[in-house]
Formats: C-alpha cells, structure tokens, sequence
C-alpha cells in the first residue's frame, strides 16, 4: 500500500508514524551483535500477547530499565531490581516475561563473545524464500523458527516459542518478509 509519501509499504507498517520509521529503518535489517540481539529477543517476548505498538513505543523506557540490555549488567540485577521493574510505568510489568529477562542474561553472561549471535544466525535460510505478495503469505512460524525457539531453550533461554523465535529472525533480517513491492524489501 502507499503512504503517505507515495512509497509502498507493507500494510502493517502504515497505521502510525511510529510505524513508518520502524519499518523503513529497522524491521527486516540485519542486526548482528550478542547484546542488540538479546535486546530484540526480550522485546519479543514482552511483545507476546502484546502490540508491537506497546513495545515499540516504551523501547526507550525498557532501555532505561534494564541498561541498555547490556547482557553483563542485567545479569547482576536481583530480586530488588524485579521489584523496581514491576513498578516502572514505562515498560510493561510482567512478572514473568521481567524474570525471564533477567534469567536469560545471566544464562547468556557465561556465554563466549558472539555465542548467540552465532547461534541466531545459524538458523537464517541459506537462500531467501520467494517475496509475499500479501499479508496472508507471511507466517507466524516455519520449521526454521521452530528449530531456533528449541535450540535457545535447549541453551536455557526462556519465554521464546516459536512464534516469538521467528518474529525476532523477522525483526532481525534473518528472513526478508517485507511484501513483494514493498520499497524496503532487500534492503
């Protein structure tokens, strides 16, 4: 569909101008790196049940919150910082998706330099699937997503099924499911 600028974009992406930027300049990029992908990975799993609008806009606040998703920091938060989270407004107060966070970065701080992004990674498809021409033709899990959710619980992440799994290799450009005609498809 157009925008409002004429370029076409997929559906999805033109409710909001919050939208618009997240899906032109995020959504589908590659984002390599062990603490930006656990940050995509605890967005999703606080997603889960959610918008992505909700995450989308308190991002900053969830920054804020559990310091810059730096995976050696949150991993020496306590049960004091459970307690402060569950009363921070700006993000959003799940007891279980907070300590599940907290849970996956003290698993993943005794991880080698690049261990999940090399585990993430190594379930990207060797080649691209054919471009959606429609909503209707994106999934909400593969067989690739899948194998990932079961090999990051395997490695003790929690709170990542396989919908979870796959809308993070989605955010994270592992797959391009931008549509077809979209202008940010291949980029």
């Amino acid at each position: 569909m157009a925008g409002a600028d004429g370029a076409l974009r997929c559906p999805w992406a033109l409710s909001t101008e919050d939208y618009v930027l997240y899906h032109d300049t995020e959504w589908g990029r590659p984002v390599h790196g062990d603490d930006a992908l656990y940050e995509r990975l605890c967005l999703e799993a606080f997603q889960s049940g959610l918008s992505w609008l909700t995450i989308l806009r308190r991002r900053e606040g969830f920054r804020t919150a559990f310091a810059g998703f730096e995976i050696a920091a949150v991993a020496e938060f306590g049960p004091q910082d459970v307690e402060r989270l569950l009363a921070d407004p700006g993000i959003i107060r799940n007891r279980a998706k907070i300590e599940a966070t907290l849970a996956n970065a003290k698993v993943l701080a005794g991880w080698a330099p690049g261990e999940l992004d090399a585990l993430i990674w190594s379930h990207a498809p060797a080649e691209p699937g054919p471009a959606p021409l429609s909503v209707a033709d994106v999934p909400a899990v593969t067989d690739a997503s899948t194998r990932l959710s079961k090999a990051l619980k395997k490695a003790g992440i929690r709170f990542v099924g396989p919908t979870t799994a796959y809308a993070l290799m989605q955010a994270c450009g592992l797959v391009d499911d931008h549509l077809a005609d979209c202008t940010a498809r291949g980029r």
